[in-house]
């Protein structure tokens, strides 16, 4: 039985991804549109690394050169700048609230995002859903740690959890920890899927009947 539900964020609660792309789009178009196609590319194709990973490897395998501490923090800053209010006005998934009221009671509930802890626990309280969560993580650890951390914290075995997620990263994340997935797709999305046998949703309120929790 399914006692607990992890869930990504970007993507999979709220339409936030494009958001994302667009400030690596805005912090790095000094470099040049070519550079900056790559970035967008890497960015796309990582989603659920956290933006410090992302950063050192732009410099180190896109930009090849060194990446100081203070313009590390200056990216930082900038970053968390651009997307902080887009992504908390930003629609919610569809079926994303309704998946959350009636799975609320029913299941623990984490959202488990590459997003930096204190902003992703911001974000949640001004969107007006910390309320539904028993913990809310993000990085710099990886997903994958935070999920032993959840299944440890709360004296879960890995059969009585799901992960709900729309990256591969979540997807790995799942697989290295031995709980149950769930992807999210998108027609943009859809052919990470096809090979692997996953369970997906288009809209998130179906969540509730593949959980057996409605």
């Amino acid at each position: 039985m399914v006692k607990a539900v992890i869930f990504d964020f970007d993507g999979v609660l709220a339409e936030s991804v494009g958001i994302k792309t667009e400030a690596f789009r805005k912090l790095f178009e000094k470099e040049g549109p070519e550079a900056v196609n790559k970035i967008v590319a890497y960015h796309l194709e990582h989603g659920g690394v956290s933006r410090f990973e992302k950063f050192r490897h732009i410099y180190k395998e896109i930009l090849k050169r060194p990446l100081g501490d203070g313009e590390f923090d200056l990216l930082c800053r900038k970053f968390g700048e651009f997307v902080l209010e887009e992504v908390i006005r930003a629609p919610e998934v569809n079926g994303s609230a309704e998946c959350l009221r009636k799975l609320h009671g029913k299941a623990k509930l984490f959202i488990v995002s590459g997003t930096p802890e204190e902003e992703m626990r911001h974000i949640a309280e001004a969107r007006g859903t910390a309320r539904y969560f028993d913990g809310i993580y993000g990085s710099p650890l990886t997903k994958a740690e935070l999920v032993r951390e959840i299944l440890k914290g709360n004296g879960l075995s890995p059969d009585e959890v799901v992960f709900v997620g729309d990256a591969m990263t979540d997807y790995n994340a799942a697989m290295e920890t031995g709980v149950g997935f769930i992807a999210r797709i998108t027609p943009e999305t859809e052919g990470l899927w096809k090979d692997l046998d996953v369970k997906v949703v288009g809209d998130m309120a179906a969540c509730v009947s593949l959980l057996g929790l409605d």
